[in-house]
């Protein structure tokens, strides 16, 4: 019976990683998952040593805080598989956490795979010979992210986003508007803070800032904010009266993606939400704003000029970013209400986001969990003949 080991550190890991066992248990329906996993990776059967709950943080000083706890938790983890070792071991994102694990279970002998390309393409470029003698295979979701890494001789395949294959690619906005029981006399538009705590706190004022700021011009606009979980949505509601009061708000649990297919326009931090919000085909304006020590230590180390995923697919960089010093109540809010009221503008970007989602549908899933499973076979065949 085979044995995969597999790491996901936060919830959009969670979402492929839980993918990607569906897809090996449809192939062979006997493989064992254990390490760390979120809901939806228990739910598709994965054993979990810890949670993603337990990994889960932003930021250089936030990472700090918390560094004892996660190097404690990766050397169980590193024992664990040593003393116990998987046919293979699959990390999923979380490059920070996975890269080294990966490397020490290489060192005895565990093949390994790395599914999420690390950002060296985007900075600290430095890592990337570091990177190569972290696993054998890399399994790439974007294009773009698969050549940089073949082009310094790493093993990095490109199988497609399984967000992409999930997507469909037309949406209704009214369907949306009317399962949130919200009404279409209004002119929807998201703001989407983030996931974590930190995050939230940094980028939330600034969204509310910049709505209050386009409402003072344009009144017909309700913005929805969808909270990640129980105690965020007691934050946001918090911040929401403290804030923002005046304004049009309905804050949901969860429905980030329901939020989003409601609305015109989407307003939300760099990450995964950019490539969500573009394969749903929504226009949106991309800000971030972290602590002043750790934006600086971040732009110390990045070799690109966005930060958004739909701009790096090719040189038309559709979406407009506003990045620290220049996320400005009165910059996104103007933003906002420029693409809102220029359909031409919307329809643009719309183009382009549908170019891009055609690029990434490859049924993901099923390739990254064949090509592991023939990776094993190839393990083990190795290992019979040098026996």
């Amino acid at each position: 019976m085979l044995r995969i080991g597999i790491v996901a550190g936060e919830t959009s890991g969670d979402i492929i990683a839980a993918d990607f066992i569906k897809a090996v248990k449809g192939i062979s329906p006997d493989v064992q998952f254990e390490g760390v996993a979120g809901p939806l990776m228990r739910e598709a059967g994965c054993k979990a040593l810890f949670t993603t709950e337990q990994m889960s943080v932003m930021g250089f000083v936030e990472v700090l805080k918390r560094l004892p706890e996660l190097l404690k938790l990766r050397k169980q983890l590193a024992q664990h598989f040593i003393q116990n070792p998987p046919d293979v071991f699959v990390g999923v994102d979380a490059p920070d956490f996975n890269l080294a694990l990966e490397r020490k279970l290489k060192q005895h002998n565990i093949p390994t795979v790395h599914y999420v390309s690390p950002s060296a393409w985007a900075w600290r470029t430095y890592r990337v010979k570091k990177i190569a003698r972290s696993f054998d295979l890399m399994l790439s979701l974007l294009p773009f992210e698969a050549d940089f890494y073949n082009k310094h001789g790493v093993d990095a395949r490109f199988v497609g986003h399984p967000m992409a294959d999930h997507i469909p690619f037309e949406n209704s906005q009214s369907d949306a508007l009317q399962k949130l029981g919200l009404s279409d006399q209004k002119r929807t538009v998201a703001l989407l803070p983030g996931s974590r705590g930190s995050e939230v706190n940094h980028i939330l004022p600034l969204l509310l800032a910049s709505a209050n700021h386009a409402e003072q011009t344009q009144n017909d606009l309700h913005f929805v904010i969808p909270a990640a979980t129980v105690k965020l949505k007691q934050s946001i509601e918090a911040m929401v009266q403290e804030l923002a009061k005046d304004l049009s708000v309905t804050v949901l649990d969860g429905k980030a993606r329901e939020a989003m297919l409601a609305s015109e326009l989407v307003l939300l931090c760099s990450g995964t939400a950019t490539l969500e919000a573009m394969l749903l085909k929504r226009p949106m304006i991309i800000t971030f704003r972290t602590s002043r020590i750790s934006y600086w230590i971040f732009k110390a180390l990045t070799v690109v000029k966005h930060i958004g995923l739909p701009n790096f697919f090719d040189d038309s960089h559709p979406v407009p970013e506003f990045i620290q010093d220049e996320a400005t109540a009165e910059n996104v809010g103007e933003a906002m209400l420029e693409y809102l009221n220029n359909e031409e503008k919307r329809s643009d970007m719309i183009r382009n986001f549908q170019t891009y989602h055609e690029s990434l549908k490859k049924n993901a899933s099923q390739q990254a969990a064949q090509t592991v499973l023939q990776l094993i076979e190839e393990k083990n065949a190795t290992a019979v003949r040098a026996r």
